[in-house]
């Protein structure tokens, strides 16, 4: 198809209730290229992540049975109530990891940057969506890593043999409903039975799986969760992710650069694999406001007291602030604020708030590696013209993890690509961005 008529193609097969709540995005007529090298490195990136995920599982568990610092359970515990700790602790609980790993990557002019892993991800049923349509223009170039149906075959893996699926979304992911609801129609088309359910939901049957499309920190807001997590529990049902805030931190980040846990990190991860993380993971600080000795300073910075951030120069503030996790400002573009952005006031001001909020709310400091800029081009419907645009990506791979713990399986579904004009600092959704899937070519 010429790129009209595939812009035309991919508009009219948009589901008639839309894929996300009151949202609409710019339409490329083709998947965004990414080039064999960089798709064979995200391919290698879902093993990598995993062992980074079962390493930080392992530091949490030593930590706070005394082979660790006690310090680094106390402030992944940080702001969450005692039962959310009791259960993150328990045996039935302790070895499960999410089974859905979703890292948001920056294309940098030296590569990926990953910002954060998203244990709770929305986009699944639109790169779902996007896979399959994009799939049907009929040419290599449009051939979407993962193929049609990876998306939707991998997410029926992470259950095993369960006979029912609940996806219960909360009203604070109504927003993602549509895509959800897209998604389990397409897998009932197939021969499964996924049913989605609203946050009052607490009666699964023996042997079902329950997806926990809501946060940790929302628990208050969805009324059945406690029946869910006492089943899951039992072990009566599966139940992904598991109620385990760390995986939740992006305080996650920050143990990894801690050099007092570098023994830790090599012994768990290996050098090649702590070496990959290490390249892609900015240097990230806690924001500690514990005081230093007199002759000590933060690694990197030279900084000696964390209220120095607000001397800074705008020029030396290429820093990101952003709430660690647990908080209803902890995802999207929320509770994230970029330091070269801001006027000293507005730093000095966002600086103090989470110093002050330390004890509940964790913040973390990461650098900020400006995304490199990309051509492409979206098709406008009223001018019924191809707009060239200059964008900054980020990469969404979706890793859906399948099987027990002593032979895990990792599948990538595809990769969304989030396109935003060159001018946005900080790249998530919205109108004016490009929402495409990602091929080889």
């Amino acid at each position: 198809m010429n790129p009209s008529d595939a812009a035309r193609f991919i508009r009219d097969r948009l589901p008639q209730d839309g894929l996300f709540s009151g949202h609409s995005w710019r339409i490329s007529p083709r998947p965004l290229p990414l080039g064999q090298t960089l798709v064979n490195e995200l391919e290698t990136l879902g093993r990598v992540l995993l062992r980074f995920n079962q390493a930080l599982n392992r530091l949490y568990q030593h930590s706070h049975s005394g082979k660790q610092p006690g310090w680094i359970a106390e402030w992944l515990d940080r702001g969450k109530p005692s039962e959310l700790i009791a259960l993150q602790r328990d045996d039935s609980f302790k070895n499960e990891l999410p089974r859905i790993i979703r890292p948001d990557l920056l294309l940098t002019e030296n590569g990926l940057s990953v910002t954060e892993l998203d244990s709770v991800p929305g986009g699944i049923g639109l790169t779902a969506w996007l896979n399959q349509t994009y799939a049907q223009l009929g040419d290599d170039a449009s051939s979407p890593i993962g193929g049609a149906l990876g998306m939707l075959d991998s997410f029926r893996a992470i259950f095993s043999d369960a006979p029912q699926v609940h996806v219960v979304v909360s009203d604070e992911s109504s927003t993602y409903r549509p895509e959800m609801t897209w998604l389990a129609e397409q897998l009932n088309s197939r021969g499964n039975s996924f049913k989605i359910q609203n946050a009052s939901f607490n009666n699964p049957n023996d042997r079902d799986a329950v997806y926990r499309f809501f946060e940790l920190y929302d628990l208050s807001n969805v009324e059945g969760h406690k029946t869910l997590f006492e089943k899951a529990q039992q072990r009566s049902i599966q139940l992904t992710p598991p109620p385990k805030p760390i995986f939740e931190e992006k305080m996650m980040f920050a143990l990894l650069w801690n050099k007092n846990l570098r023994t830790f990190w090599h012994q768990e991860l290996g050098e090649g694999y702590l070496n990959q993380l290490q390249k892609i993971v900015p240097y990230t600080w806690l924001l500690d406001p514990t005081p230093l000795p007199p002759q000590g300073a933060f690694p990197e910075l030279n900084l000696t007291d964390w209220n120095q951030l607000k001397t800074l120069s705008q020029k030396d503030r290429d820093l990101i602030l952003k709430v660690s996790g647990f908080s209803e400002s902890a995802w999207g573009a929320r509770g994230v604020s970029l330091g070269s952005d801001l006027s000293t006031a507005e730093w000095s001001l966002v600086v103090d708030a989470a110093l002050a909020k330390s004890q509940t709310v964790p913040h973390v400091l990461q650098r900020f590696h400006k995304p490199r800029t990309i051509s492409t081009e979206w098709f406008d419907f009223q001018t019924e013209k191809l707009i060239p645009m200059l964008g900054r990506v980020r990469l969404c791979p979706y890793y859906f993890i399948s099987g027990k713990a002593e032979s895990y399986q990792i599948h990538l579904g595809g990769v969304l690509a989030t396109i935003c004009p060159a001018d946005k600092k900080i790249i998530h959704g919205m109108k004016d961005a490009i929402l495409a899937p990602c091929s080889v070519a």
